[in-house]
């Protein structure tokens, strides 16, 4: 087994620690979740990535047969190593093992230190490449997705076994202040991206990454950064094109066909064409939006609030009626909803409408085991985001 899966970083985050690991790290990589048009070595040669290489799983490098163009020479394949910090390639004895004399690039995460250089059993230095400023997230919400997608393949009856044994009232109590946190750090990321990218920018590229989610959001957020907002409302794009611009960094198979890229694209030129200013739109809307008391049950506020009729505006009036189902409510709950939060400061006056709103793309399994420990199912008690996000809180938190 190759051992840099094994390996990782405990980090301090905004709500407590969290991990991160190089096996994580080994996805971003292979996902091409970082901007790409800026990677250079720490020597400052450009790389330009054709093809990431193949995961391997057993010893040796941890990506083979990889393609590159570093800095004006030309393509070169080989292999690429993954580690969090640049000294752990000799702390794994690398540089005396020749398994390693393919590697031509190594990847890490921090910067190394001035001086530092990776060299080979042959004693040839191999270039480096760190990702974390050009990752395009922080990285404790790369962890948070990470630790999500583990513990949320827990099947139902886990969680049942879990939390089943607790009183109703006390599970719905965890399962709120799970929700409140995942709703604070969707701000405090929403946040960060306006800042980087300004509100049009942000809302631009947030929506596109969600439209991408989970397969292809890589390639949807370098479009977004490439193409700007006017571009696609301009006429002059199409979804053939785009998707030729970003050749071979597509997931298609297994994929549904509505979440298809192509369909997706489309889905995002028509939405940009019949309402080329949707960010102010919602600038206005957000507003003006109701503040919902969380503390009412979801069937109450929906109807006291009419939820159903917020629904059909955002859906007409920002999004041009191009998406819908549970990608749409996504978009709600994930996007814009945390924009305006963090754009407006309106953390606890949204909190009530993204608890109480329809959930969108849930993992498999969520909405069972929420019905099957009594949380919902009943009259009045149909699923929201914000016992969806609960759960999927709790079980980011190691079910504590």
């Amino acid at each position: 087994m190759n051992e840099s899966a094994l390996a990782f970083a405990e980090m301090q985050g905004l709500y407590g620690s969290y991990t991160f690991s190089e096996h994580l790290l080994q996805k971003i990589w292979l996902r091409g979740e970082f901007d790409r048009r800026a990677a250079m070595t720490v020597a400052g040669a450009r790389v330009a990535i054709i093809h990431p290489g193949r995961l391997n799983r057993l010893g040796g490098p941890d990506f083979r047969d990889a393609r590159l163009r570093l800095g004006d020479g030309a393509e070169v394949t080989g292999d690429v190593e993954v580690h969090l910090n640049a000294a752990d390639w000799e702390a794994h004895r690398h540089a005396e093992d020749p398994a390693y004399d393919r590697v031509i690039l190594h990847v890490v995460l921090f910067p190394p230190k001035p001086g530092r250089v990776t060299r080979d059993s042959q004693g040839r230095e191999v270039p480096v490449l760190a990702l974390l400023t050009l990752l395009h997230h922080d990285l404790e919400e790369f962890a948070e997705e990470e630790a999500v997608d583990r513990m949320a393949a827990r099947p139902g009856g886990k969680i049942f076994n879990a939390l089943g044994g607790l009183p109703l009232p006390e599970i719905e109590v965890r399962l709120r202040q799970h929700a409140e946190t995942r709703w604070r750090r969707k701000i405090h990321f929403a946040r960060i991206r306006i800042e980087k990218l300004g509100w049009e920018g942000a809302c631009h590229q947030g929506i596109l990454e969600i439209l991408g989610f989970r397969f292809n959001r890589a390639p949807m957020l370098r479009l977004g950064g490439v193409f700007p907002l006017e571009d696609w409302a301009s006429g002059t794009l199409t979804a053939e094109g785009l998707i030729a611009s970003e050749a071979g960094a597509w997931s298609v198979q297994g994929v549904r066909p509505a979440n298809q890229p192509r369909t997706r694209l489309g889905q995002y030129l028509g939405w940009a064409s019949l309402r080329p200013r949707w960010p102010q739109a919602w600038a206005d809307m957000a507003t003006d939006w109701p503040e919902v008391p969380a503390g009412l049950t979801t069937t109450s506020a929906r109807k006291a609030y009419r939820f159903s009729r917020l629904r059909v505006r955002v859906g007409e009036e920002v999004c041009g009626q191009t998406v819908g189902g549970s990608r749409f409510e996504t978009i709600v709950t994930d996007g814009l909803l945390p924009l305006a939060a963090a754009r407006f400061s309106k953390e606890e006056a949204l909190f009530g409408s993204w608890v109480h709103w329809f959930h969108g793309d849930l993992p498999t399994g969520i909405p069972e085991a929420l019905r099957d420990l009594g949380v919902t199912g009943s009259s009045g008690k149909p699923v929201s985001n914000g016992l969806g996000q609960g759960l999927l809180g709790w079980l980011s938190g190691r079910g504590e």
